[in-house]
């Protein structure tokens, strides 16, 4: 996947340098790039940031600049132009997973108090990180971008890596040991020692449903349960009773 990102502050993602994501790029299956928006700015001091029009505490990110830097950038990759937003939909794993099966993309990371609204137009999709207020589209991107790499085939060591991770199947993730088999008078839980995989398998169903029905309820009332899940949960709650 070819990645573009349009910011301010090309060095803050330099955590995509490491770890899994760096060894993706190294390999060639990733192609990240930044493209700094400043270096489009018409004006004299290379400033990207006016005044609001109507007043205003702030500053407002200009459209020059910005659009410019788009269009630069479009000439080396046709992918979607995602705007990091307050106003977009939610970002979640099924918004991660269409992504990841682009072949390229360009996320525009905005700053200060907004962007003029004559950008918007570039924009094929605005995205947010939640309800919550950030620094700047750059917090936002990181996840969110992480998050859509590694669902790329070949970025994790197998499919399995993320097959069973918590969201990606709705449910939140069955609890995870390893050695030592006793820590602090706490033992594994035997089933994970047995060595049958069929009970190992309902086990950790098991505790992935109650786990998401206790604690994420917004999620669990999206599972579509199986005979099976209905079965262990009212093995699980026998058992709790």
């Amino acid at each position: 996947m070819k990645i573009n990102i349009l910011t301010l502050f090309p060095d803050m993602f330099s955590v995509f340098e490491h770890s899994i994501i760096g060894r993706a790029r190294n390999s060639g299956i990733l192609d990240i790039t930044t493209t700094n928006i400043r270096d489009f700015s018409a004006s004299k001091h290379k400033k990207v940031d006016d005044y609001p029009y109507g007043g205003g505490a702030g500053m407002v990110m200009s459209a020059q600049p910005v659009v410019e830097c788009i269009k630069a950038v479009k000439q080396n990759n046709s992918g979607k132009v995602i705007f990091l937003g307050p106003r977009g939909k939610t970002f979640n794993q099924e918004v991660a997973k269409e992504i990841s099966k682009l072949d390229e993309v360009i996320f525009v990371c905005g700053h200060y108090e907004g962007i003029d609204e004559r950008a918007y137009k570039y924009f094929d999709l605005e995205l947010s990180l939640g309800d919550f207020v950030l620094t700047g589209g750059e917090m936002a991107a990181i996840p969110i971008i992480d998050s859509i790499c590694r669902l790329i085939p070949g970025v994790l060591s197998s499919e399995e890596s993320f097959v069973e991770e918590s969201f990606y199947s709705g449910l939140l993730e069955h609890p995870q040991y390893t050695r030592p088999e006793v820590f602090e008078d706490e033992s594994v839980p035997s089933v994970l020692l047995s060595g049958h995989h069929e009970n190992i398998r309902k086990w950790r169903r098991k505790m992935s449903l109650r786990i998401t029905k206790e604690r994420r309820p917004d999620l669990f009332q999206n599972v579509k349960l199986t005979k099976e899940d209905i079965k262990l949960l009212k093995e699980y709650e026998k058992n709790v009773d």
